[in-house]
């Protein structure tokens, strides 16, 4: 494993360079602010029609429409949800140009082949290991939300130093930046979305509070159980791992997890797990995905509304209003 810190930036790097920005949500403003106070020349692009182009003005950034925006930059980061991607790709390559380097926050359109660069473009991807508003937090407070990086293409034979300057410039190398590929980045990133952070998390909860609730237990204490304080759990494991959530739990909960914990997440799970893995890594989720996208994204809709109107939702609903706290955290 290789770990870039502060002391690994190449000075010179993107010095006096220009950087567009391209998209202005959540990555996109952290990346934008940070550079910005970091002394780099950036320039957003978004659309004028948009909310986002008032938004970028107002916090004191440049804004010109992306075919505008690119012209003359150094460095173009594409940081627009993946979907949409390609299409800006095809409106914006024109006018980037020979030599530049193109940077991505997440593989996906490099590495499953919907956006095949222009060979003269250094290619890189730079990847924050948290959310932009914590990227955007953890700079302001004088820390760095950690990042990967990879290289694509090094047709300059700088880009590893253009894209180590660019994590730089938002934080990432005061938190550490870890180097890895296009493939590895896109594959793992899915994999822990699909099978831990969103679709298994959420389902073992769901599965759990229906348990309860179809035993006879109130759907309000099983809300408690299985949801609320779930995240008492998630912060010591993002504290300190399994130690420290060892440390601060009861012996009773240590003896049920250690014991009853193998028997929920077992070998039949690790088996499906390892057929989500070779679902992403043979681009079966990336085309139906893509696919999905293209037919109006009736499946996507329907499983969502199915989500959002389950029991939990609304005995969730009612029981965070009597929680003020838990919007006031987030401020």
């Amino acid at each position: 494993m290789q770990i870039y810190s502060q002391k690994d930036v190449n000075k010179k790097a993107l010095k006096g360079a220009r950087i567009t920005i391209l998209g202005y949500g959540s990555q996109g403003r952290a990346h934008a602010l940070n550079l910005k106070d970091s002394g780099f020349d950036v320039v957003v692009g978004v659309r004028k029609t948009g909310a986002s182009w008032a938004k970028a003005k107002k916090d004191g950034l440049e804004v010109a429409e992306p075919a505008e925006a690119v012209k003359g930059a150094a460095l173009v980061a594409f940081l627009t949800p993946d979907l949409t991607q390609k299409d800006l790709y095809k409106e914006v390559i024109g006018n980037i140009g020979k030599g530049a380097t193109i940077l991505f926050a997440h593989g996906f359109n490099v590495h499953f082949k919907q956006i095949k660069p222009r060979k003269d473009l250094d290619v890189v991807l730079i990847a924050p290991k948290g959310p932009g508003d914590l990227v955007r937090r953890q700079y302001q407070q004088g820390r760095g939300v950690p990042c990967l990086l990879a290289v694509f293409q090094d047709v300059s034979r700088k880009a590893k130093d253009n894209a180590l300057a660019y994590a730089h410039g938002i934080g990432g190398t005061r938190g550490g930046v870890i180097k890895t590929t296009f493939a590895e980045e896109t594959e793992t990133d899915l994999f822990g979305e699909q099978v831990v952070l969103c679709g298994g998390a959420t389902e073992l909860v769901v599965k759990g509070f229906e348990t309860l609730v179809e035993a006879g237990y109130q759907p309000e204490v099983a809300y408690y159980e299985c949801l609320h304080e779930l995240k008492l759990i998630v912060d010591l494991l993002h504290e300190g791992g399994l130690s420290k959530m060892h440390q601060f739990i009861s012996e009773t909960a240590k003896y049920g997890d250690l014991t009853r914990g193998p028997r929920i997440v077992n070998k039949s799970t690790k088996r499906e797990m390892k057929k989500v893995l070779q679902e992403i890594q043979d681009g079966k989720f990336a085309r139906q995905w893509i696919a999905e996208n293209k037919s109006g994204r009736k499946k996507y809709q329907k499983l969502m509304n199915k989500d959002l109107k389950h029991k939990i939702e609304k005995v969730g609903l009612k029981l965070r209003e009597r929680m003020p706290w838990l919007e006031e955290s987030r401020a």
